[in-house]
């Protein structure tokens, strides 16, 4: 085989292991992304079971996690990548840990589903929290599909995203004070609603910061902790 053909065939299966890398990552996405899903829904239908299983399947997750981290460790001793290809691993990398810190909070939310399911159920059967909920998730889906598309606009498009779940998250933090001065008697039930709030705006900031690797991976340009408007400016210039 002659040198050129060499380095094609070398090329093409370098391509291929990045490919598989990130078709990777969008399973373990999908993972996360269908805890959540049940850990709300667990939460919302009062079943401590589903609950509890939600918790319990968060070891998947994790499995993810480490067998993606391993092939990014070979390809990285193996294929020694430099500039965008380099960048691609790195934002793997740092996507996956935020992905498992995702299914972490998944899982906090289905142990606290199994415990709210056997207490007394909100009037509105926690529509807030389901409101929080879907802002969350549909945040962190358009992060993936921004990942999965390699798609810096959609990524800051999810990232300013965040506001809104912040202050959705702060309202029903105040909501939840303003009950339990009301009523005593709510106090156990309304601080793990409120951890419950508190989870999903964590999984938002995850979201956030998935997409932000993104911006990175395509313009090797590092937004974290940078305003917005900025980023944005500096992203005009390429």
């Amino acid at each position: 085989m002659e040198q050129q053909d060499v380095a094609h065939h070398w090329s093409r299966q370098f391509n291929e292991e990045l490919e598989a890398v990130r078709t990777s990552v969008l399973t373990m996405g999908g993972l996360v992304e269908e805890q959540l899903k049940r850990a709300i829904l667990a939460l919302v239908k009062g079943d401590s079971e589903l609950g509890e299983q939600v918790a319990h399947d968060d070891y998947k997750v994790n499995h993810l996690e480490v067998a993606i981290d391993e092939d990014c460790s070979r390809i990285i001793a193996r294929r020694q990548p430099t500039a965008g290809d380099l960048r691609l691993i790195v934002a793997v990398i740092k996507t996956i840990t935020d992905l498992e810190r995702v299914g972490d909070e998944a899982e906090k939310i289905g142990y606290l589903a199994a415990r709210l399911a056997v207490q007394e159920r909100p009037s509105d059967s926690y529509r807030s929290i389901q409101h929080l909920s879907d802002l969350v998730a549909n945040m962190l889906h358009r992060a993936l599909d921004a990942f999965a598309r390699m798609d810096p606009e959609l990524a800051m498009r999810a990232v300013r995203e965040d506001e809104v779940v912040d202050q959705e998250y702060d309202a029903l933090l105040r909501q939840g004070i303003t009950v339990m001065m009301e009523d005593p008697r709510t106090i156990s039930r309304v601080l793990d609603t409120m951890w419950t709030a508190r989870a999903l705006e964590r999984i938002g900031d995850h979201a956030k910061n998935i997409c932000e690797y993104v911006v990175y991976m395509v313009h090797g340009k590092d937004i974290r902790h940078v305003d917005l408007e900025a980023a944005e400016r500096e992203m005009r210039r390429d």
